[in-house]
């Protein structure tokens, strides 16, 4: 087991990519299951609440920082094998995830070249079933290894056992802070053919005469789409001081979907005729984005230290020195705008720690 050792009085601002919130009262690290059974059943024994943290790029940490103990789980390492004509790549869930998407592409392994430039680590990819430009990650894990806390024993979940959905699982749901997640396995095809789903994509790589990119192609393609919104980590980008999208498309009804359109047909808003849908099996789904600048919101828009991305309407961002109070603020605002304007409630992405948002 490597040390596990407990530290006090740990900021987290630095560690999170929004840069906002107080000190976790406990602070350990844990690079192996061993090292995370230590620190689970540590925290138990002195009744303290348990939050894991990953990359720290999807969390907003409260002002008054955590009272308990803040696990910093790292287990690193990259395995493969081959079976049934794909390879199987098991990652610890302390890799980096672009590093793990940028090693998948220059090898041909097609499967997660869409989920370029995405911050984080492996460990938090399938709490949030993340996915970007027309791929989830549900798409090819295979099993996602845990510590149970409640049982006190390893598992090891399948795909269909993890439950996932748009940008949801059962780690985000009904099991949240039950499993702490060690490693995920990946199932991706050799020499496959990269996806090209979404139109951003399409039209990048089409604008620069690429009718049958490789998927380091792609790769750059995405990564040059996400940098001109500022969702690629870059510290001399103010814009990128964020946790990415704050909130999620929402999915509707056919009949909210036509009332949304109606109400903002009625209120003259901008291509009220084009409004962006999906149709799906679980409903129609939305643009976010357009229902919040229609609800008025504009790019830039402020409120104290916290604003809105200049270049990426659900992104919001940390100007310097803003505090959680600030941000959970503006994302109330919008919220309570975009439900008054259209009758829709969005979602938002990231965790809390230690804040409500209600």
């Amino acid at each position: 087991m490597q040390d596990f050792a407990v530290q006090e009085n740990v900021p987290l601002a630095p560690l999170s990519t929004l840069g906002v919130g107080g000190p976790a009262r406990f602070y350990a690290r844990a690079g192996d299951r061993e090292a995370v059974e230590a620190a689970a059943a540590w925290a138990e024994t002195r009744g303290l609440p348990l939050f894991v943290l990953g990359g720290g790029s999807n969390v907003v940490v409260a002002d008054e920082g955590h009272p308990g103990l803040v696990l910093h789980v790292v287990p690193e390492g990259i395995e493969t094998r081959r079976a049934d004509g794909m390879v199987h790549v098991r990652a610890g869930a302390g890799v980096s995830w672009d590093d793990l998407v940028a090693t998948a592409a220059a090898n041909g392994w097609a499967g997660i070249e869409c989920l370029s430039g995405i911050p984080g680590r492996v460990g938090a990819t399938p709490i949030q079933n993340v996915g970007a430009y027309g791929q989830d990650v549900s798409e090819t894990i295979t099993s996602v290894e845990t510590f149970d806390v409640a049982a006190r024993t390893p598992v090891t979940l399948s795909n269909e056992e993890c439950g996932f959905g748009y940008r949801s699982s059962r780690f985000k749901g009904p099991d949240r802070d039950r499993y702490i997640i060690l490693a995920v396995e990946y199932r991706l095809a050799p020499g496959g053919a990269p996806a090209m789903r979404y139109p951003d994509v399409q039209r990048h790589l089409a604008e620069r005469g690429m009718a049958a990119p490789t998927l380091v192609q792609v790769r750059q393609a995405v990564i040059e789409i996400r940098r001109r919104k500022s969702m690629v980590l870059d510290p001399a980008d103010p814009n990128a001081r964020s946790v990415g999208s704050f909130f999620m498309n929402p999915v509707v009804s056919k009949e909210t979907c036509a009332a949304v359109q109606d109400r903002a047909a009625r209120a003259g808003a901008p291509g009220a005729g084009e409004m962006p849908q999906w149709p799906g099996p679980a409903g129609v789904k939305l643009s976010a984005a357009w229902l919040i600048e229609r609800a008025g919101f504009r790019r830039g828009y402020r409120k104290g230290n916290a604003a809105i991305s200049d270049n990426h309407t659900l992104a919001l961002v940390n100007r310097g020195g803003a505090t959680a109070r600030e941000v959970i603020g503006l994302a109330l605002e919008i919220r309570d705008g975009v439900r008054t304007a259209f009758g829709v409630s969005l979602v938002p992405e990231p965790v809390f720690v230690n804040v409500s948002f209600a």
